[in-house]
């Protein structure tokens, strides 16, 4: 479905005057509204291509009507979500569930909608049809060599497909672990992987970069071989300077300090990227900022720091991508809700006084720091990036306009009522 140049514009008209009154008063109690507002206009984050079809759990999938049957499909929902918000302009594709069969079509039809192609997801954690030789007893760190080779041929055919499309990085999660005291040798897994690994970085084109995900627990509850951000590091490390970490904000263990993870990942020049989601007690893949708020905001204002102390570019230098699952949501409206709750934190970690911020640690002022940061907290900035969106052409308002237009209903009319996207 396109959504007509014309609708949006009448929609924004409409609402103009309100939102006039809203960033008018925003933007007179902060310091260089501009120079956020073009922050803002540049940060974009990428949508994962398995995101797009309603997410299922361990017990089920209730596929929702209207959901993407193709490659093509997914982009052209893309390019719907950026045309209503204009700062979703990437895909990340994961691989095997969505193989380009014609790569300069698919850059084609990508680049009519405005999409790059981000980060490449390659595909360890499950058997598919026709493979020789299975993961149960996981891919990279298997005590089989001819597992590891499988799971390695993968990751580089992975490559290749993204060298065709332009994409610049490869992201690989690996479920590998044990479930069970004694079922492995920990340090023979984690060299097996670490050389597999090694095998795969040898492939990288120079402009690539690879990042290590890491997470707690699941599917493996006993022990896991790329389990924290301290592995992910070390696996870094021992790789060289084109890999990094990827936070995926889901893959903790409860109460974990993420923002402190990120600091110290920054501080090291080894933090690659984010999965964005929330969660109440483990990967539970729920919409941004739907749990913890305030957790996004502290996070977001130690990526700020941290990249402001490197001189990084905030939009290019780090990965930016939502990792998701919409069990009883509409996909694309949960995509909007949550690249809404990334935009709204970001703005806010903007706003952060940093030199004021340092004064009150230098003078032990707890009291004071506190009230600096949830000062920024607490300031309504949604006007501000409706403004930020108005500029590059999106809609004020992505979401009412979403229903205004009754996307998922002409979606259905499109492609029909029991569709099931790819993948998941």
């Amino acid at each position: 479905m396109l959504i007509e140049k014309y609708k949006l514009d009448q929609y924004n008209n409409d609402i103009l005057n309100d939102h006039k009154r809203k960033f008018e008063f925003v933007a007179s109690s902060i310091k260089n509204p501009e120079k956020i507002l073009q922050k803002l206009v540049d940060f974009q984050i990428a949508i994962p291509s398995w995101a797009l079809g309603t997410g299922g759990t361990r017990f089920g999938r209730f596929a929702g009507g209207g959901e993407p049957r193709s490659l093509e499909e997914k982009i052209e929902d893309i390019g719907l979500l950026h045309k209503l918000n204009n700062c979703s302009g990437a895909i990340s594709l994961h691989i095997p569930w969505d193989i380009p069969t014609n790569a300069n079509n698919i850059k084609a039809l990508a680049a009519q909608h405005g999409i790059r192609f981000d980060a490449m997801n390659s595909n360890t954690f499950q058997d598919q049809a026709g493979q020789e030789r299975s993961y149960k007893y996981g891919s990279m760190q298997h005590i089989d060599k001819g597992v590891r080779k499988q799971a390695i041929e993968h990751n580089i055919e992975v490559i290749k497909y993204g060298i065709e499309l332009g994409s610049e990085s490869l992201t690989v999660w690996l479920a590998d672990g044990s479930n069970f005291p004694g079922q492995l040798n920990m340090r023979k897994a984690f060299q097996n992987t670490l050389e597999s690994l090694q095998e795969i970085y040898a492939e990288l084109p120079d402009n690539w970069k690879m990042f290590v995900e890491y997470k707690a627990f699941e599917p493996n509850f006993y022990s896991t071989t790329v389990g924290d951000w301290g592995q992910s590091f070390l696996y870094a490390s021992k790789l060289g300077p084109k890999a990094y970490t990827l936070v995926d904000l889901g893959h903790h263990l409860p109460n974990a300090n993420i923002e402190q993870i990120v600091a110290l990942l920054l501080m090291e020049e080894k933090l690659g990227g984010f999965h964005f989601n929330d969660s109440k007690y483990s990967d539970d893949d729920l919409t941004v900022g739907s749990i913890n708020p305030y957790q996004l905001f502290l996070i977001f204002k130690e990526l700020v720091e941290g990249m402001d102390a490197r001189g990084m570019n905030h939009a290019t230098d780090l990965g930016w991508m939502i990792d998701a699952s919409h069990n009883v949501k509409d996909p694309l409206e949960d995509l909007l809700q949550s690249v809404e709750a990334i935009m709204i934190a970001y703005a806010q970690a903007l706003l952060v006084d940093a030199k004021e911020l340092e004064q009150a640690q230098l003078a032990n002022d707890v009291v004071r720091a506190q009230e600096i940061l949830q000062g920024a907290y607490r300031t309504d900035v949604r006007a501000l990036i409706a403004e930020a969106r108005l500029r590059g052409g999106a809609a004020l308002e992505p979401l009412k306009l979403y229903r205004q237009l009754k996307v998922r209903e002409n979606l259905i009319k499109e492609r029909g009522l029991k569709t099931v996207a790819t993948g998941l």
